[in-house]
């Protein structure tokens, strides 16, 4: 079954790695989506893909890569597009 959802990630997520990190998951997943920094200082994810897979992701991105320090991840769901459009970095 196909499910979006999206997350946005509070703590010491940016200048750790987090973005490579969760591409990295998504691809490794094979979801569809984009990660960003925001101007608070969190990460935003959106994710994309096979149920099972986004809540795989989903457990990868609340550890994060080593350097982070996650305090919560705000969970919401998404419509899915249905479009396999990769995983992008945005700026």
């Amino acid at each position: 079954m196909l499910t979006a959802r999206r997350f946005v990630v509070i703590g010491h997520v940016q200048g750790v790695g987090f973005r490579m990190f969760a591409a990295d998951a998504a691809r490794v997943e094979g979801l569809s989506g984009w990660v960003q920094n925001r101007p608070d200082g969190a990460v935003e994810v959106l994710a994309e893909g096979d149920r099972d897979a986004v809540q795989r992701f989903e457990a990868k991105i609340r550890r994060g890569p080593a350097r982070s320090q996650i305090e919560r991840v705000i969970v919401d769901d998404d419509t899915p597009s249905g479009r396999s459009f990769g995983f992008t970095i945005r700026a």
